[in-house]
């Protein structure tokens, strides 16, 4: 019995690791969010492939750990890292309810990665990365992360920044992070990573507060008092110039 919860990568698969590949395809059977596995069907059309809609994990790895214990190469996929906002811990917590089996763990590029590769370097130095979904963590705790990040002059990577339902939280995370940073702080964000219609915008945190085109999709970097752009570039130097 053997479980593999690999990660995608940010792109349509341009970005699979050839670990990932080989992973999928040892798999008898793929599992994944509806999006995920569309966006690999066509590298991989001749195996069997289950989805699950959105809200759905739960579901969805236990199927897969179902499907495990019967004895089957299971391939779970997650977009960018199965370990950063991926189902890997999910799997391994329900995994005891199952009988022992052989779960393996394939990295993958995740978006902080990705995002920065597009935008130019700007994750050279210490960086942190945050999610401004709510759905399961409070957003009191995501304000005091977002503050003492801030604070302390982390390189930022902000995570779902924007959706229908949390129009504002970009704008109230902004408004945190400004008590801390100046508006002149070097920002910039990705949509689309690695996709069709891949969009990489530079500018600073008192422009990207009112910024109202970032959404689900995309990824935004938020310097340290040291990022500069560099022919257009976001650059956190890590100080090797400066060394004595």
């Amino acid at each position: 019995m053997k479980l593999t919860v690999v990660g995608l990568g940010p792109g349509a698969g341009e970005d699979l690791t050839g670990r990932a590949r080989q992973a999928i395809e040892a798999a008898e059977l793929v599992v994944g969010y509806t999006a995920y596995i569309a966006l690999i069907r066509n590298q991989f059309p001749d195996k069997e492939m289950v989805s699950t809609g959105m809200r759905r994990e739960v579901d969805r790895c236990r199927l897969a750990l179902e499907e495990a214990a019967k004895g089957k190469n299971v391939a779970v996929v997650c977009s960018g890292d199965s370990g950063v906002y991926g189902m890997a811990g999910l799997i391994y917590e329900l995994a005891r309810e199952y009988p022992p089996m052989d779960i393996e763990v394939v990295p993958g590029i995740t978006a902080a990665c990705g995002g920065a590769a597009v935008l130019g370097a700007p994750l050279t130095h210490d960086f942190a990365v945050i999610s401004l979904s709510d759905l399961m963590t409070p957003w009191e705790k995501i304000e005091k992360r977002l503050a003492c990040a801030a604070q302390a002059d982390f390189v930022l990577c902000l995570y779902n920044p924007r959706s229908h339902n949390r129009p504002d939280y970009l704008r109230r995370a902004c408004d945190i992070i400004l008590r801390y940073k100046p508006e002149t702080t070097v920002c910039g964000f990705v949509r689309n990573i690695g996709r069709a219609g891949e969009e990489a915008v530079t500018l600073t945190l008192g422009e990207l507060r009112d910024r109202e085109d970032v959404d689900m999709f995309t990824t935004v970097f938020i310097g340290n008092e040291q990022t500069v752009l560099l022919d257009g570039k976001m650059v956190t130097p890590r100080g090797y110039l400066q060394r004595p």
